[in-house]
């Protein structure tokens, strides 16, 4: 049994829980608390969990038994007088369960305990985790403003952005952590498993060089079961990276991520008081923090996911895309293809830059390619693959940026996907807007089955039908009669 097989056997358990009116986001969360004593038996790393809540303790309860046994365990693993693991008090913070019938109970754990766990040792205990949420993230689609980062996305980022050992990398907008956790992987494969460094060196790679900061407590959850899982054991703190409890996050190598769109609740400012320009909007605070997070070294790079508003909004927004363009050197920009992401129509670009020694003039010229126009349907049957990417990997030659100038004609390629703008040509822009498009849709077509395209009505219709219940549910109560 393969890791997939695996990952689809526990999802299938959520169908058990139904009844219990326990949803699919909940669902992981369930799941979380009961596969970290699993698999930390499966790793041989129990000792810091108290005997009588290891795993061949827990699945030989059954009935009533079983239902208080295990919310003492939720209360008792959280408590940090009674488990001294930092890890484990994160995992199960304020935990709770909303199942109620202890068959139920009884029956996932069981079915967990039979499971093919050799296997699952074999392929790697950590992507039957990414697996699992992977999973979750196709079926709840999207949740607290967030969205799911395709992990060909991930990849590609990471392997533009060239991490070294000896980096300190860091995600402020963490999620689940997969950012870190695919840089991790990207030196594993260049190192042996680290065993290529010295015993300082991979200390370091396992303890300091991976950090990030995760606002939603549920999802900081799985970030660091995610880590655990991955055999690391950085630094990753549940908070607001736009508080004054983010300003730890400084003096970075490598930052990448996918901050939240949106604006802070209520409109209100961030409460930091390290940030030059005021707003609002989420995106934009964020990539302040990042590129002033940057060591002025003029090697320290990101690699950052940002909607179209960021490339054109004005006032505030146009100020900090010339702090950008002035701090660092915006070499290129990547405007992804629509439908990638679970949010309907949402457009969006990655940014990538270094950070330069100095705050003035660093960008000379800008690198745009256009993955949006001309491109096949993207959706949930028709996901990011490698392949899409390799192009722009090819011209992106992050080892010698002076050889782009040969991939790009713009007389004889007028519509051509790679085009490079100089810094004069975008300060005489309105706004200073690096939203620039030159391709046009005259030759798309939808290569699309009829299948697939009823697949996705469907999809829409649901959504749809989905909104106005939650709508129905929030209006509940409210009398809407004249006084």
């Amino acid at each position: 049994m393969n890791n997939q097989e695996i990952v689809q056997k526990l999802w299938n358990e959520c169908n058990v829980l139904r009844d219990d009116g326990v949803s699919y986001q909940d669902y992981i969360t369930e799941l979380t608390y009961i596969l970290f004593l699993k698999m930390s038996k499966e790793q041989d790393q129990q000792d810091d969990i108290p005997e009588k809540y290891c795993w061949d303790n827990l699945v030989s309860k059954e009935g009533l038994e079983l239902k208080n046994f295990y919310r003492q365990l939720l209360l008792d693993l959280g408590n940090p007088e009674i488990v001294k693991s930092k890890r484990i008090n994160a995992i199960y913070a304020n935990a709770s369960t909303a199942i109620d019938e202890p068959a139920n109970l009884e029956k996932i754990i069981k079915d967990i305990d039979g499971l093919d766990w050799f296997s699952a040792r074999k392929e790697g205990l950590g992507d039957l985790y990414e697996g699992l949420m992977e999973k979750n993230a196709n079926e709840v689609k999207s949740g607290a403003g967030q969205y799911f980062t395709p992990r060909v996305l991930i990849n590609m980022m990471v392997k533009m952005t060239e991490p070294k050992t000896g980096d300190r990398c860091n995600d402020p907008a963490a999620g689940t952590f997969g950012f870190m956790v695919a840089a991790d992987q990207y030196l594993r494969d260049k190192t042996d498993e680290y065993w290529d460094l010295s015993v300082e060196e991979r200390n370091f790679q396992i303890h300091d060089a991976f950090s990030g900061m995760e606002l939603v407590p549920n999802t900081h959850r799985l970030a660091i079961m995610n880590e655990y899982l991955h055999g690391m054991d950085g630094r990753l703190e549940q908070g607001d990276s736009l508080s004054a409890n983010g300003k730890w996050m400084k003096n970075f190598d490598v930052v990448l991520t996918n901050p939240p769109f949106g604006t802070k609740k209520g409109g209100e400012r961030v409460t930091r008081d390290d940030l030059t320009y005021e707003t609002s909007n989420k995106q934009l605070n964020f990539l302040q923090i990042i590129y002033n997070s940057l060591k002025k070294d003029g090697k320290a790079r990101a690699a950052v996911v940002v909607p179209d508003n960021v490339l054109f909004a004005d006032g505030t927004g146009e100020a900090i895309r010339k702090d950008l363009l002035n701090k660092c050197n915006l070499h290129t920009i990547l405007r992804l293809p629509t439908g990638i992401f679970y949010a309907q129509g949402v457009q969006t670009n990655v940014l990538f830059f270094t950070r330069g020694e100095n705050d003035k003039d660093n960008t000379k010229e800008t690198w745009i390619y256009d993955m949006r126009h001309q491109m096949r349907s993207f959706g949930k049957r028709n996901p990011l693959n490698d392949k899409d990417f390799a192009e722009f990997e090819k011209l992106f030659c992050v080892d010698d940026r002076s050889k782009r100038k040969e991939t790009w004609d713009k007389e004889k390629n007028p519509n051509g996907r790679w085009r490079k703008f100089t810094i004069d040509e975008i300060l005489k822009r309105p706004n200073t807007s690096l939203d620039i498009s030159w391709m046009n849709d005259e030759e798309e077509h939808d290569d699309r089955s009829l299948k697939e395209i009823l697949d996705e009505m469907n999809d829409k219709s649901k959504a749809i039908r989905g909104a106005i219940a939650e709508l129905n549910k929030a209006l509940e109560g409210i009398d809407d009669s004249e006084d």
